[in-house]
């Protein structure tokens, strides 16, 4: 294909539904994008779009073109933050992934880095999946488990995160306050909806209670630290967390097999950047003390 315009005009065509949303997302006259779509369509020899009164709508040959624009859009994407990311200073983007567990402690550092430094725009991204580095989808990931062992990426011991275990004041004045792990089964527990959950936490409580005492589960972390703080059972939390809710009572102290080490994980290209080193080394100032 010689002209790449054409084929943005296309994904900006089958993105907006218009010729007009297109022109003006592009920045063009909406002639220039009727040329070019008939221009593309003429040089692959298929109609790419369906012509409606509501608009333009892909046609099969046309989504297959637009699943290859839309793969390119989003890598050049992600090659500009990679470059953003190369500077010299101290500014722009910073893009740091986590488990959403994590935010009660990563958030404050977060913050903080950036009032120290106030160009810095912060996406913090939370979620299961592992954003990839390599596409330049984020600048820092602190992964929980196994060390990180994908190519290109720089890996480094972070800490250790402490885990307790954790009921609301309500509960332990209703069901008392297990005296060993011989009397969990006898208590009502919050945890992962899922079995599969590699937490060590929870592998750990599915071996030490029945599955009928874990009464309130759900896919959220989030859900899971309000419904142990609503009184609804017992449930792993980590202990800076805790320390921030009120009428939380430490029932079990932290054991090493609750927990799991953190990784800072970073990708080669910009891993010596300023602003990533910047980062690193203010996180691991920060949380050192805190979390280890």
């Amino acid at each position: 294909m010689e002209n790449w315009d054409e084929i943005r005009t296309a994904f900006q065509v089958a993105r907006m539904g218009t010729v007009s949303g297109a022109a003006e997302v592009l920045g063009v006259h909406h002639a220039t994008v009727i040329r070019h779509i008939d221009a593309l369509e003429g040089q692959l020899g298929v109609k790419l779009f369906q012509r409606h009164a509501r608009g333009y709508t892909a046609t099969e040959a046309g989504q297959d073109l637009l699943r290859v624009a839309q793969a390119t859009d989003d890598q050049f994407s992600q090659l500009a933050s990679r470059i953003r990311g190369r500077g010299t200073d101290v500014s722009g983007e910073l893009v740091v992934t986590s488990l959403v567990s994590f935010a009660p402690q990563i958030v404050p550092v977060l913050a903080a880095f950036q009032q120290a430094h106030p160009e810095v725009i912060v996406r913090y991204l939370t979620g299961d999946r592992l954003f990839r580095l390599e596409y330049g989808e984020a600048h820092v990931a602190i992964r929980a488990g196994n060390a990180p062992d994908q190519p290109d990426n720089v890996v480094q011991p972070f800490c250790e995160q402490q885990i307790a275990l954790y009921g609301a004041e309500s509960y332990v004045a209703r069901h008392g306050r297990p005296g060993g792990v011989d009397d969990l089964s006898a208590h009502r527990f919050v945890s992962a909806d899922s079995a599969e959950s590699r937490a060590p936490f929870a592998k750990w409580l599915r071996d030490q209670v029945p599955a009928e005492a874990i009464t309130f589960r759900s896919s959220d972390p989030r859900a899971m630290t309000e419904a142990i703080h609503a009184g609804a059972g017992l449930g792993f939390l980590a202990v800076e967390e805790a320390e921030t809710l009120p009428d939380l009572v430490q029932v079990m102290a932290p054991r090493p097999e609750w927990s799991s080490p953190l990784w800072l994980v970073t990708h080669v290209d910009l891993h010596r950047t300023t602003k990533v080193q910047a980062f690193l080394s203010f996180l691991k100032a920060s949380v050192k003390d805190r979390v280890s």
